[in-house]
């Protein structure tokens, strides 16, 4: 196993920096996804936004998901100025993440129909996950220059796995936003595409996407940030079906939260 890790990783700085941040976001996710499945303590956005928000500063989810993406964007963005001659790796890896932060951005504008509101807390919680992540990621692939390269380069393969990612999310966005007809505010049961499996394909996808990231990139980092991700969304699709099960009487159990047939 350790030969493997040797082979498909960056032998990067014995760095104190890399270390805690590897650290700091394993913990984080694991807490977050745990009570999001917990139900301890959702996110307030989407669907999740009536549990607790009623006494909370909130504004209008639109604006908030624009809040949660845009200085991440806006920062990864200025990396093509501040590090000019990072090296084809590191311009692969900040290219697509800006593409996947501008995408996010205008699903937000011109995709995604929303009925309520967010807790103002959630919308700076979301932000600084992203920016703070992003901002490791793209610094820590500028810390390797000058590394001994992966024996095994994966980057080319990482950027098509992030396209099929990006995709994959994109598309069951677009199902999603064609269920609500205009003038709706109520949620349905999603169909079409693999929600006929889970409930939360476009998370499936999501993760997928940060696998993309991190093939590309090939740091410890970068995958610690993809593990990560997938222990907030197995917390946050749980929490999901669980509520859908809570609000439909007839929907389907064999859906399951994330991935097909297993969980």
């Amino acid at each position: 196993m350790a030969q493997i890790f040797r082979e498909i990783l960056f032998q990067e700085p014995n760095s104190i920096f890399i270390k805690v941040m590897i650290m700091m976001n394993l913990i984080f996710s694991a807490i977050l996804g745990y009570s999001e499945g917990s139900g301890k303590q959702n996110l307030e956005y989407s669907k999740f936004w009536n549990l607790k928000s009623q006494e909370k500063a909130k504004i209008p989810s639109k604006i908030g998901m624009i809040i949660a993406y845009t200085p991440t964007l806006i920062t990864c963005l200025s990396f093509f100025w501040i590090f000019p001659n990072g090296g084809i790796r590191f311009f692969m890896l900040n290219f697509a993440i800006t593409i996947h932060l501008f995408k996010r951005l205008l699903e937000v504008l011109f995709v995604h129909k929303y009925s309520g509101s967010m807790a103002m807390n959630s919308a700076i919680t979301i932000s600084s996950s992203y920016f703070i992540a992003f901002s490791s990621l793209i610094y820590i692939q500028h810390l390797t220059k000058g590394s001994i390269e992966p024996i095994i380069d994966l980057k080319y393969f990482g950027f098509i796995v992030f396209l099929v990612g990006i995709i994959g999310n994109f598309y069951h966005h677009f199902i999603l936003s064609k269920m609500r007809k205009k003038g709706e505010s109520g949620y349905k049961i999603p169909k079409g595409g693999l929600f006929n499996l889970v409930i939360c394909p476009h998370y499936l996808f999501e993760i997928v996407t940060f696998f993309g990231f991190s093939l590309i990139s090939q740091t410890l980092f970068s995958f610690s940030s993809t593990i990560g991700t997938l222990f907030y969304l197995i917390g946050r699709s749980y929490a999901t079906r669980k509520w859908y099960l809570s609000k439909f009487e007839d929907f389907p159990r064999n859906v399951k939260a994330l991935i097909p047939f297993v969980f």
